[in-house]
Protein backbone atom coordinates (compact mmCIF):
# COMPACT_ATOMS: atom_id res chain seq x y z
CA UNK A 1 0.00 0.00 0.00
CA UNK A 2 1.54 3.15 -1.16
CA UNK A 3 1.53 5.46 1.82
CA UNK A 4 -0.30 8.95 0.57
CA UNK A 5 1.52 11.16 2.64
CA UNK A 6 5.05 10.27 0.99
CA UNK A 7 3.48 9.65 -2.28
CA UNK A 8 2.65 13.47 -2.46
CA UNK A 9 5.78 14.84 -1.26
CA UNK A 10 7.73 13.23 -3.71
CA UNK A 11 4.72 14.15 -6.53
CA UNK A 12 5.09 17.68 -5.38
CA UNK A 13 8.52 17.65 -5.98
CA UNK A 14 8.76 15.82 -9.06
CA UNK A 15 5.75 18.39 -10.20
CA UNK A 16 7.90 20.91 -8.85
CA UNK A 17 11.08 19.98 -11.29
CA UNK A 18 8.73 19.79 -14.80
CA UNK A 19 7.66 23.54 -13.42
CA UNK A 20 10.66 24.36 -13.55
CA UNK A 21 11.68 23.01 -16.94
CA UNK A 22 8.93 25.16 -18.31
CA UNK A 23 9.71 28.43 -17.18
CA UNK A 24 13.22 27.42 -18.76
CA UNK A 25 11.78 26.91 -21.64
CA UNK A 26 10.87 29.94 -22.07
CA UNK A 27 14.63 31.48 -21.88
CA UNK A 28 15.49 29.29 -25.00
CA UNK A 29 15.98 30.95 -28.30
CA UNK A 30 19.34 29.23 -29.68
CA UNK A 31 21.29 25.99 -29.55
CA UNK A 32 23.64 27.88 -27.40
CA UNK A 33 21.04 29.28 -24.79
CA UNK A 34 20.14 24.95 -24.60
CA UNK A 35 23.14 23.93 -24.44
CA UNK A 36 25.57 26.35 -22.40
CA UNK A 37 22.64 28.71 -21.12
CA UNK A 38 23.83 31.69 -22.65
CA UNK A 39 26.62 31.61 -20.79
CA UNK A 40 25.50 33.34 -17.94
CA UNK A 41 25.83 31.57 -15.19
CA UNK A 42 26.66 33.26 -11.82
CA UNK A 43 28.97 31.60 -9.00
CA UNK A 44 26.23 30.11 -6.84
CA UNK A 45 24.88 28.26 -9.71
CA UNK A 46 28.15 27.30 -11.26
CA UNK A 47 28.69 25.80 -8.01
CA UNK A 48 25.71 23.84 -7.49
CA UNK A 49 25.76 22.62 -10.99
CA UNK A 50 29.45 21.17 -11.07
CA UNK A 51 28.68 19.54 -7.45
CA UNK A 52 25.15 18.14 -8.58
CA UNK A 53 26.79 16.97 -11.68
CA UNK A 54 29.45 15.11 -9.88
CA UNK A 55 26.81 14.05 -7.40
CA UNK A 56 24.99 11.15 -7.81
CA UNK A 57 23.47 7.71 -7.12
CA UNK A 58 27.18 7.05 -6.35
CA UNK A 59 27.41 9.60 -3.59
CA UNK A 60 23.77 8.77 -1.52
CA UNK A 61 23.71 5.06 -2.34
CA UNK A 62 27.35 3.89 -4.04
CA UNK A 63 29.37 5.33 -1.53
CA UNK A 64 27.27 3.85 1.92
CA UNK A 65 27.07 0.70 0.17
CA UNK A 66 30.69 0.37 -0.57
CA UNK A 67 30.95 1.87 3.48
CA UNK A 68 29.00 -1.12 4.05
CA UNK A 69 30.75 -3.66 1.57
CA UNK A 70 34.45 -2.64 2.49
CA UNK A 71 34.76 -0.16 5.85
CA UNK A 72 37.47 2.36 5.97
CA UNK A 73 40.26 0.84 3.08
CA UNK A 74 37.53 2.64 0.81
CA UNK A 75 37.70 6.15 2.80
CA UNK A 76 40.17 7.52 0.27
CA UNK A 77 36.80 7.99 -1.99
CA UNK A 78 35.58 10.80 0.38
CA UNK A 79 38.96 12.89 -0.68
CA UNK A 80 39.23 11.71 -4.23
CA UNK A 81 35.73 12.54 -5.57
CA UNK A 82 35.45 16.44 -3.62
CA UNK A 83 38.64 16.75 -5.13
CA UNK A 84 38.16 15.99 -8.95
CA UNK A 85 35.39 19.55 -8.97
CA UNK A 86 38.70 21.47 -8.11
CA UNK A 87 40.95 19.54 -10.37
CA UNK A 88 38.60 20.21 -13.29
CA UNK A 89 38.14 24.10 -12.42
CA UNK A 90 41.98 24.64 -11.87
CA UNK A 91 43.38 22.88 -14.94
CA UNK A 92 40.92 23.43 -17.64
CA UNK A 93 38.30 26.34 -16.08
CA UNK A 94 40.55 29.46 -17.34
CA UNK A 95 41.72 27.75 -20.29
CA UNK A 96 38.63 26.54 -21.51
CA UNK A 97 36.37 29.38 -20.65
CA UNK A 98 38.08 31.78 -22.33
CA UNK A 99 38.47 29.93 -25.28
CA UNK A 100 34.99 29.30 -25.62
CA UNK A 101 33.73 33.01 -25.14
CA UNK A 102 36.34 33.58 -27.84
CA UNK A 103 35.43 31.36 -30.74
CA UNK A 104 31.41 30.04 -29.54
CA UNK A 105 32.29 26.53 -28.73
CA UNK A 106 29.14 24.79 -26.94
CA UNK A 107 31.21 21.45 -26.46
CA UNK A 108 34.76 20.31 -25.79
CA UNK A 109 34.47 19.14 -29.01
CA UNK A 110 34.47 22.03 -30.44
CA UNK A 111 37.95 22.69 -28.39
CA UNK A 112 39.32 19.46 -29.71
CA UNK A 113 38.16 19.83 -33.66
CA UNK A 114 40.24 23.07 -33.27
CA UNK A 115 43.34 22.33 -31.01
CA UNK A 116 43.67 19.14 -33.20
CA UNK A 117 42.64 20.46 -36.47
CA UNK A 118 40.31 17.29 -36.76
CA UNK A 119 36.57 18.25 -37.65
CA UNK A 120 35.65 15.11 -38.55
CA UNK A 121 37.90 12.14 -37.29
CA UNK A 122 38.26 13.32 -33.63
CA UNK A 123 35.00 15.37 -33.40
CA UNK A 124 33.08 12.16 -34.32
CA UNK A 125 35.39 9.91 -32.21
CA UNK A 126 35.50 11.88 -29.11
CA UNK A 127 31.46 12.73 -29.48
CA UNK A 128 30.59 8.82 -29.90
CA UNK A 129 32.74 8.21 -27.01
CA UNK A 130 31.39 10.74 -24.49
CA UNK A 131 27.96 8.96 -25.67
CA UNK A 132 29.02 5.65 -24.97
CA UNK A 133 30.48 6.13 -21.29
CA UNK A 134 27.35 8.69 -20.18
CA UNK A 135 25.09 5.92 -21.17
CA UNK A 136 27.05 3.82 -19.07
CA UNK A 137 27.24 5.98 -16.14
CA UNK A 138 23.42 7.19 -16.45
CA UNK A 139 22.78 3.59 -16.47
CA UNK A 140 24.00 3.57 -13.11
CA UNK A 141 22.05 6.77 -11.76
CA UNK A 142 18.97 4.75 -13.02
CA UNK A 143 19.77 1.87 -10.95
CA UNK A 144 19.55 4.50 -7.98
CA UNK A 145 16.46 6.06 -8.78
CA UNK A 146 14.90 2.51 -8.81
CA UNK A 147 15.81 1.58 -5.43
CA UNK A 148 14.31 4.56 -4.01
CA UNK A 149 10.99 4.53 -5.32
CA UNK A 150 11.00 0.37 -5.12
CA UNK A 151 11.78 1.02 -1.48
CA UNK A 152 9.15 4.10 -0.70
CA UNK A 153 6.13 2.37 -2.58
CA UNK A 154 7.02 -1.44 -3.04
CA UNK A 155 6.87 -1.70 -6.59
CA UNK A 156 8.75 -3.06 -9.20
CA UNK A 157 12.13 -2.47 -10.33
CA UNK A 158 10.68 -1.62 -14.10
CA UNK A 159 7.84 0.34 -12.85
CA UNK A 160 10.23 2.71 -10.79
CA UNK A 161 12.87 3.07 -13.44
CA UNK A 162 10.26 4.07 -16.33
CA UNK A 163 8.98 6.67 -13.46
CA UNK A 164 12.26 8.08 -12.86
CA UNK A 165 13.25 8.45 -16.20
CA UNK A 166 10.26 9.85 -17.61
CA UNK A 167 10.58 12.75 -15.15
CA UNK A 168 14.01 13.47 -15.64
CA UNK A 169 13.43 13.04 -19.41
CA UNK A 170 10.78 15.28 -19.26
CA UNK A 171 11.72 18.81 -17.84
CA UNK A 172 15.60 18.12 -19.64
CA UNK A 173 13.63 17.90 -22.93
CA UNK A 174 12.05 20.89 -21.97
CA UNK A 175 14.60 23.40 -20.62
CA UNK A 176 17.94 22.34 -21.68
CA UNK A 177 20.99 23.73 -19.61
CA UNK A 178 18.59 26.70 -17.70
CA UNK A 179 16.48 23.51 -16.60
CA UNK A 180 19.06 21.71 -15.52
CA UNK A 181 21.18 24.37 -13.55
CA UNK A 182 17.64 25.81 -11.80
CA UNK A 183 16.32 22.13 -10.91
CA UNK A 184 20.59 21.23 -9.87
CA UNK A 185 20.60 24.30 -7.64
CA UNK A 186 17.10 23.03 -5.82
CA UNK A 187 18.14 19.83 -5.72
CA UNK A 188 21.58 20.75 -4.28
CA UNK A 189 20.34 22.53 -1.54
CA UNK A 190 17.77 19.66 -0.70
CA UNK A 191 20.43 17.39 -0.83
CA UNK A 192 23.43 19.29 1.00
CA UNK A 193 20.82 20.12 4.22
CA UNK A 194 19.43 16.82 3.73
CA UNK A 195 22.08 14.50 4.38
CA UNK A 196 23.49 17.23 7.49
CA UNK A 197 20.57 16.39 9.37
CA UNK A 198 19.61 12.41 7.99
CA UNK A 199 23.22 10.93 7.73
CA UNK A 200 24.28 11.85 11.69
CA UNK A 201 20.89 10.56 13.07
CA UNK A 202 21.88 7.01 10.70
CA UNK A 203 25.11 6.96 12.62
CA UNK A 204 24.00 8.03 16.48
CA UNK A 205 21.21 5.64 15.85
CA UNK A 206 24.03 3.19 14.95
CA UNK A 207 25.72 3.96 18.08
CA UNK A 208 28.16 6.48 17.38
CA UNK A 209 31.73 5.96 15.65
CA UNK A 210 33.15 4.57 18.28
CA UNK A 211 30.78 1.82 18.92
CA UNK A 212 30.64 1.52 15.06
CA UNK A 213 34.38 1.29 15.06
CA UNK A 214 34.49 -1.68 17.56
CA UNK A 215 31.71 -3.42 16.15
CA UNK A 216 33.53 -3.23 12.76
CA UNK A 217 36.50 -4.23 14.10
CA UNK A 218 35.00 -7.80 15.86
CA UNK A 219 33.02 -8.57 12.92
CA UNK A 220 35.66 -8.15 9.94
CA UNK A 221 38.70 -6.47 11.68
CA UNK A 222 39.64 -5.50 7.58
CA UNK A 223 37.24 -3.36 7.96
CA UNK A 224 38.81 -0.60 10.09
CA UNK A 225 42.24 -0.80 8.24
CA UNK A 226 43.37 1.76 6.04
CA UNK A 227 43.69 -0.32 3.48
CA UNK A 228 44.11 -4.36 2.64
CA UNK A 229 46.72 -6.69 1.58
CA UNK A 230 45.20 -8.71 -1.11
CA UNK A 231 41.97 -8.15 -3.02
CA UNK A 232 40.81 -5.11 -4.08
CA UNK A 233 41.52 -1.92 -1.72
CA UNK A 234 45.25 -2.84 -2.00
CA UNK A 235 47.86 -0.02 -1.59
CA UNK A 236 48.64 -0.05 -5.73
CA UNK A 237 44.56 -0.38 -6.02
CA UNK A 238 43.82 2.56 -3.99
CA UNK A 239 46.64 4.42 -5.95
CA UNK A 240 45.16 3.53 -9.53
CA UNK A 241 41.28 4.33 -7.38
CA UNK A 242 42.66 7.99 -6.65
CA UNK A 243 43.53 9.07 -9.55
CA UNK A 244 40.53 7.44 -11.45
CA UNK A 245 38.45 9.79 -9.34
CA UNK A 246 40.22 12.44 -9.23
CA UNK A 247 41.15 12.77 -13.07
CA UNK A 248 38.48 10.76 -14.83
CA UNK A 249 35.77 12.64 -13.06
CA UNK A 250 36.91 16.04 -14.23
CA UNK A 251 37.86 15.28 -17.52
CA UNK A 252 34.26 13.66 -17.54
CA UNK A 253 32.32 15.32 -20.66
CA UNK A 254 29.28 16.69 -18.89
CA UNK A 255 31.51 17.63 -15.95
CA UNK A 256 34.01 19.56 -18.07
CA UNK A 257 31.13 21.16 -20.45
CA UNK A 258 29.42 22.94 -17.40
CA UNK A 259 32.97 25.34 -17.79
CA UNK A 260 31.35 26.72 -21.02
CA UNK A 261 28.39 27.98 -19.22
CA UNK A 262 30.14 30.48 -16.70
CA UNK A 263 29.44 33.90 -17.01
CA UNK A 264 32.26 35.58 -15.87
CA UNK A 265 35.79 33.56 -15.29
CA UNK A 266 36.58 35.25 -11.95
CA UNK A 267 34.30 32.42 -10.62
CA UNK A 268 37.48 30.20 -11.02
CA UNK A 269 39.12 31.90 -7.80
CA UNK A 270 37.15 30.51 -5.03
CA UNK A 271 35.06 27.22 -6.53
CA UNK A 272 37.60 24.93 -6.28
CA UNK A 273 37.84 25.36 -2.20
CA UNK A 274 34.22 26.53 -1.63
CA UNK A 275 33.03 22.92 -3.72
CA UNK A 276 35.58 20.68 -2.11
CA UNK A 277 34.76 21.44 1.39
CA UNK A 278 30.84 21.61 0.85
CA UNK A 279 30.80 17.91 -0.88
CA UNK A 280 33.84 16.11 1.30
CA UNK A 281 31.71 16.79 4.17
CA UNK A 282 29.00 15.05 2.39
CA UNK A 283 30.84 12.71 1.36
CA UNK A 284 32.52 12.37 4.66
CA UNK A 285 28.89 11.74 6.20
CA UNK A 286 27.57 9.34 3.72
CA UNK A 287 30.24 7.02 4.09
CA UNK A 288 30.41 7.22 8.21
CA UNK A 289 26.48 6.12 7.55
CA UNK A 290 27.60 3.10 5.57
CA UNK A 291 29.64 2.34 8.30
CA UNK A 292 26.76 2.89 10.67
CA UNK A 293 24.44 0.48 8.26
CA UNK A 294 27.06 -2.15 9.20
CA UNK A 295 26.54 -1.79 12.45
CA UNK A 296 22.49 -2.24 12.70
CA UNK A 297 22.67 -4.71 10.15
CA UNK A 298 25.14 -7.02 12.28
CA UNK A 299 23.11 -6.27 15.54
CA UNK A 300 19.92 -7.33 13.61
CA UNK A 301 18.24 -3.34 14.03
CA UNK A 302 17.53 -3.87 10.05
CA UNK A 303 17.22 -6.67 7.10
CA UNK A 304 18.10 -5.28 3.70
CA UNK A 305 16.25 -7.00 0.80
CA UNK A 306 17.20 -10.38 -0.75
CA UNK A 307 18.93 -8.87 -4.14
CA UNK A 308 22.56 -9.03 -5.40
CA UNK A 309 23.15 -5.22 -4.84
CA UNK A 310 21.30 -5.52 -1.17
CA UNK A 311 24.53 -2.80 0.16
CA UNK A 312 22.94 -0.42 -1.68
CA UNK A 313 20.28 -0.04 0.37
CA UNK A 314 21.87 0.38 3.59
CA UNK A 315 21.43 4.10 3.84
CA UNK A 316 17.48 3.99 2.87
CA UNK A 317 17.20 0.98 5.53
CA UNK A 318 18.69 2.87 8.11
CA UNK A 319 17.01 6.36 7.56
CA UNK A 320 13.55 3.98 7.67
CA UNK A 321 14.99 2.56 10.85
CA UNK A 322 16.23 5.79 12.46
CA UNK A 323 13.43 7.78 11.44
CA UNK A 324 9.92 5.71 11.94
CA UNK A 325 7.71 8.42 10.06
CA UNK A 326 5.92 8.41 6.48
CA UNK A 327 6.60 11.59 6.27
CA UNK A 328 10.21 11.84 7.11
CA UNK A 329 10.56 8.43 4.60
CA UNK A 330 9.17 10.37 1.94
CA UNK A 331 11.26 13.89 2.78
CA UNK A 332 14.25 11.01 2.62
CA UNK A 333 12.92 9.89 -0.93
CA UNK A 334 13.56 13.56 -2.54
CA UNK A 335 16.81 14.11 -0.95
CA UNK A 336 18.36 10.66 -2.73
CA UNK A 337 16.05 11.65 -5.96
CA UNK A 338 17.76 15.07 -5.81
CA UNK A 339 21.13 13.51 -6.10
CA UNK A 340 20.79 10.90 -8.34
CA UNK A 341 18.88 13.38 -10.62
CA UNK A 342 21.47 16.30 -10.52
CA UNK A 343 23.53 14.11 -12.31
CA UNK A 344 20.85 11.74 -14.76
CA UNK A 345 19.89 15.17 -16.09
CA UNK A 346 23.25 16.79 -16.64
CA UNK A 347 24.17 13.28 -18.69
CA UNK A 348 21.32 13.20 -20.67
CA UNK A 349 21.74 16.63 -21.98
CA UNK A 350 25.12 16.22 -22.56
CA UNK A 351 24.30 13.03 -24.97
CA UNK A 352 21.80 14.90 -26.66
CA UNK A 353 23.96 17.87 -27.53
CA UNK A 354 27.13 15.39 -28.11
CA UNK A 355 24.80 13.66 -31.06
CA UNK A 356 22.81 16.67 -32.27
CA UNK A 357 25.63 18.90 -32.58
CA UNK A 358 28.49 16.69 -32.87
CA UNK A 359 27.53 14.16 -34.94
CA UNK A 360 24.51 15.58 -36.85
CA UNK A 361 25.28 18.95 -37.36
CA UNK A 362 28.73 18.57 -37.93
CA UNK A 363 29.56 15.88 -39.28
CA UNK A 364 26.04 14.72 -40.90
CA UNK A 365 24.32 17.77 -41.91
CA UNK A 366 26.31 21.10 -41.58
CA UNK A 367 23.25 23.55 -43.47
CA UNK A 368 21.28 22.42 -40.61
CA UNK A 369 19.52 25.37 -38.92
CA UNK A 370 19.55 25.60 -35.11
CA UNK A 371 15.81 24.96 -34.38
CA UNK A 372 16.56 21.79 -36.95
CA UNK A 373 19.51 20.92 -34.21
CA UNK A 374 17.45 21.93 -32.06
CA UNK A 375 14.66 19.24 -32.48
CA UNK A 376 17.51 16.31 -32.75
CA UNK A 377 18.93 17.39 -29.61
CA UNK A 378 15.56 16.77 -27.79
CA UNK A 379 14.92 13.29 -29.60
CA UNK A 380 18.60 12.14 -28.56
CA UNK A 381 17.87 12.94 -24.90
CA UNK A 382 14.29 10.84 -25.06
CA UNK A 383 16.25 8.49 -26.94
CA UNK A 384 19.39 8.42 -24.59
CA UNK A 385 16.73 7.64 -21.70
CA UNK A 386 14.92 4.30 -23.78
CA UNK A 387 18.42 3.08 -24.46
CA UNK A 388 19.71 3.42 -20.63
CA UNK A 389 16.30 1.91 -19.07
CA UNK A 390 17.32 -1.48 -20.97
CA UNK A 391 21.13 -1.44 -19.54
CA UNK A 392 19.81 -0.47 -16.12
CA UNK A 393 17.05 -3.75 -16.11
CA UNK A 394 19.65 -5.34 -14.69
CA UNK A 395 22.17 -4.02 -12.47
CA UNK A 396 25.12 -5.57 -11.36
CA UNK A 397 25.95 -6.65 -7.76
CA UNK A 398 27.06 -2.96 -6.63
CA UNK A 399 26.10 0.27 -7.81
CA UNK A 400 29.29 1.73 -7.18
CA UNK A 401 30.72 -0.74 -9.86
CA UNK A 402 28.64 0.18 -12.60
CA UNK A 403 29.37 4.48 -11.54
CA UNK A 404 33.02 3.64 -11.43
CA UNK A 405 33.50 1.96 -14.76
CA UNK A 406 32.08 4.86 -16.78
CA UNK A 407 33.79 6.78 -14.79
CA UNK A 408 36.89 4.57 -15.63
CA UNK A 409 36.68 4.67 -19.36
CA UNK A 410 36.33 8.46 -19.49
CA UNK A 411 39.29 8.34 -17.49
CA UNK A 412 41.27 6.30 -20.39
CA UNK A 413 39.15 7.74 -22.94
CA UNK A 414 39.47 11.68 -22.41
CA UNK A 415 42.04 12.71 -20.21
CA UNK A 416 45.36 12.60 -22.00
CA UNK A 417 43.54 14.00 -25.21
CA UNK A 418 42.43 16.98 -22.85
CA UNK A 419 45.07 17.51 -20.50
CA UNK A 420 47.92 16.97 -23.14
CA UNK A 421 45.80 19.50 -25.57
CA UNK A 422 45.97 22.22 -22.88
CA UNK A 423 49.43 21.68 -21.68
CA UNK A 424 52.01 20.22 -24.16
CA UNK A 425 52.57 21.89 -27.51
CA UNK A 426 53.47 18.77 -29.10
CA UNK A 427 50.72 16.80 -28.91
CA UNK A 428 49.32 16.36 -32.82
CA UNK A 429 46.43 15.34 -34.22
CA UNK A 430 47.70 11.92 -34.87
CA UNK A 431 48.53 11.27 -31.08
CA UNK A 432 45.39 12.48 -29.94
CA UNK A 433 43.08 10.05 -32.42
CA UNK A 434 45.59 7.01 -31.78
CA UNK A 435 45.27 8.38 -27.61
CA UNK A 436 41.65 8.17 -27.80
CA UNK A 437 40.32 5.25 -29.41
CA UNK A 438 43.11 3.36 -28.08
CA UNK A 439 42.10 4.51 -24.56
CA UNK A 440 38.50 3.18 -25.03
CA UNK A 441 39.10 0.78 -26.79
CA UNK A 442 41.48 -0.84 -23.97
CA UNK A 443 39.31 0.50 -21.47
CA UNK A 444 37.00 -1.57 -22.36
CA UNK A 445 38.61 -4.77 -22.79
CA UNK A 446 39.99 -4.53 -19.28
CA UNK A 447 36.10 -3.66 -17.92
CA UNK A 448 35.46 -6.87 -19.71
CA UNK A 449 37.85 -8.79 -17.69
CA UNK A 450 36.91 -7.53 -14.76
CA UNK A 451 33.15 -7.87 -14.75
CA UNK A 452 33.00 -10.86 -15.92
CA UNK A 453 36.06 -11.95 -13.20
CA UNK A 454 38.10 -13.55 -16.06
CA UNK A 455 41.37 -12.77 -14.29
CA UNK A 456 41.91 -10.60 -10.96
CA UNK A 457 43.51 -7.14 -12.29
CA UNK A 458 45.67 -5.45 -9.32
CA UNK A 459 45.04 -2.28 -10.07
CA UNK A 460 41.50 -0.54 -11.46
CA UNK A 461 40.92 -1.21 -15.05
CA UNK A 462 40.93 1.84 -16.51
CA UNK A 463 44.53 2.22 -15.72
CA UNK A 464 45.68 0.10 -18.22
CA UNK A 465 43.58 2.61 -20.67
CA UNK A 466 45.08 5.49 -19.14
CA UNK A 467 48.86 4.08 -19.47
CA UNK A 468 48.26 2.90 -22.86
CA UNK A 469 46.56 6.36 -24.01
CA UNK A 470 49.59 8.22 -22.48
CA UNK A 471 51.72 6.44 -24.52
CA UNK A 472 49.81 6.51 -27.95
CA UNK A 473 49.57 9.77 -27.41
CA UNK A 474 53.67 10.48 -26.84
CA UNK A 475 54.97 7.64 -29.71
CA UNK A 476 52.54 8.84 -32.21
CA UNK A 477 52.81 12.90 -31.26
CA UNK A 478 56.59 12.70 -31.88
CA UNK A 479 56.12 11.02 -35.33
CA UNK A 480 53.94 12.92 -36.80
CA UNK A 481 53.53 16.28 -38.11
CA UNK A 482 53.07 19.21 -35.52
CA UNK A 483 49.94 21.23 -34.72
CA UNK A 484 50.40 24.52 -36.49
CA UNK A 485 51.58 27.29 -34.43
CA UNK A 486 48.46 29.80 -34.81
CA UNK A 487 46.11 26.90 -33.45
CA UNK A 488 48.49 26.09 -30.84
CA UNK A 489 48.57 30.09 -29.47
CA UNK A 490 44.18 30.30 -30.65
CA UNK A 491 43.93 27.68 -28.00
CA UNK A 492 45.99 28.61 -25.16
CA UNK A 493 48.54 25.52 -25.21
CA UNK A 494 51.13 25.54 -23.15
CA UNK A 495 52.49 25.15 -19.64
CA UNK A 496 50.36 27.51 -17.84
CA UNK A 497 47.37 27.57 -16.21
CA UNK A 498 45.43 31.05 -16.72
CA UNK A 499 45.98 32.40 -19.90
CA UNK A 500 47.43 36.13 -20.43
CA UNK A 501 45.12 38.55 -21.06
Amino acid sequence: MIDPIAAGLVAIYFIAMIGIGIWASKKIQTMSDYVVAGRSLGFWLFLMLMIGSVCSGMSLLGVSGLGYNAGWPTIWEQIAVPLSISFCIIFFGAKMHRIAKERGYITVQDYLAHRYESPKTLRGLSAIAGIIVSMIYLAGQYTAVSIVLMWLFSIPHWLALLIGAAIVTAYTVIGGLYAVTWTTLVQGLILIIGVLVMAPLVIMTAGGLTHINEVMAAGKPGFVDPWVLSGTFTPPYIISFFLLLVIGLACAPHIINNLLAVKDAKYFRWTPLVAFVIYGIVMFLLKFAGFAGFVLVREGAITLPAVKNAGDFVFVYGVQYAMPSMFLWGVFAVIVLAAVMSTTDRLMLTIGTYFSWDVYRNLLKPSASDEEVLWISKISVFAAALITLVLAISPPDALVWLIWAGIGIMFATFAVPFLAGLYWRGATREGAIASMALGLLTALAFGGISYFKIMALPVHFSLFGAVISFLAMVVVSMMTPKTSTSVLDETFTGPFIQPKK
